[in-house]
């Protein structure tokens, strides 16, 4: 009977064994994604990162703001956290000048997970296996600096780069429509977009104003709230294009429910908004769009969706 016994814990203990190695090693970056899809870190652990941030939707949201904890609003449109790893500023406003700056604030602002930093370490450090988590990557007990800089690592994977524009440009003339190449000239021309749209993610990291600011209807003065300076009233983070088909609605305030309203607003921002402030001398002047060059330009918008995405906006559109 003892015999039977020894053999059997021998039994338990290499399965053990064999469990524990077969387990991947925990990595900073696979941290920042257990903590971006678990809502220990809100106030009443309803809301996680990725509440608001959908993998399948680019990592933005479908709804003009957001719902926090308690069924709180945002005070504006939930950005894509996909493509940001090169970013000089993050937030519609810049306040964050870095990943690990922009990853808290979301924890602790009381209309989205509520969460005073200090007790998500604690709960953190309560959690055996979070616990044991961060000392493996981190060589320390979970805190606030080394909760940042997972979530940011995390985030930093989510780049995207297999786009039929990406594959145009290194060569593939097959990747693009007629249609998407004439729209590709609009952006770059005519319409102007590539002014403040550049680099491979197609925003320059500035701040600018197109307008929708009239201290009336449209009251969120954006940078300025931040720099005090005047002449950011109305300004706001030119966002990347990057997967832009599937991250409706648009604007800082999510105003704009389709592409389509985009464009029109650009093609003539003073018959959208007259009473707009401090707009871009970029838009002093209707660009004069004409309908095909409309739908070129959308379409060309449609290329720049990830291959991972495809199924979800642009095969329908690309048949």
């Amino acid at each position: 009977m003892k015999k039977w016994i020894v053999i059997l814990f021998l039994v338990m203990a290499l399965g053990a064994i064999s469990s524990f190695r077969s387990e991947p090693k925990m990595t900073m970056e696979k941290l920042g994604e257990k903590l971006f899809f678990d809502p220990i870190l809100s106030e009443d652990q309803t809301i996680s990162c990725a509440s608001c941030h959908k993998p399948e939707f680019a990592f933005a949201d479908t709804t003009s703001v957001s719902k926090g904890v308690k069924e709180r609003l945002g005070f504006r449109n939930t950005p894509s956290a996909m493509n940001v790893a090169d970013r000089k500023y993050l937030f519609w406003d810049g306040r964050a000048a870095s990943l690990e700056m922009q990853a808290l604030f979301p924890i602790q602002d009381h209309n989205e997970m509520s969460l005073p930093i200090g007790i998500a370490v604690v709960r953190l450090n309560q959690s055996k296996k979070y616990r044991a988590w961060f000392v493996s990557v981190f060589k320390q007990a979970p805190n606030k600096h080394n909760l940042a800089k997972a979530l940011a690592a995390f985030e930093r994977t989510l780049e995207t780069a297999n786009t039929p524009n990406d594959r145009w440009m290194n060569d593939d003339s097959t990747a693009m429509t007629m249609q998407e190449i004439r729209g590709r000239m609009v952006f770059r021309e005519k319409g102007k977009c590539v002014e403040c749209h550049f680099s491979p993610d197609f925003t320059g990291d500035e701040f600018r104003s197109i307008g929708l600011f009239d201290g009336i209807k449209h009251r969120d003065s954006g940078r300025y709230l931040i720099t005090h300076d005047l002449n950011d009233l109305g300004k706001f983070k030119v966002p990347g294009l990057r997967n832009v088909a599937i991250t409706a609605p648009y604007m800082h305030d999510g105003s704009m429910r389709t592409l389509r309203e985009v464009i029109d607003y650009y093609d003539n921002p003073q018959a959208a908004l007259p009473s707009g402030k401090n707009r871009d001398s970029l838009l002093s002047k209707p660009l004069g769009l004409s309908e095909q060059e409309k739908q070129d330009l959308e379409s060309f918008l449609l290329t720049l969706t990830d291959d991972r995405f495809v199924k979800k906006s642009t095969s329908s559109s690309r048949q």
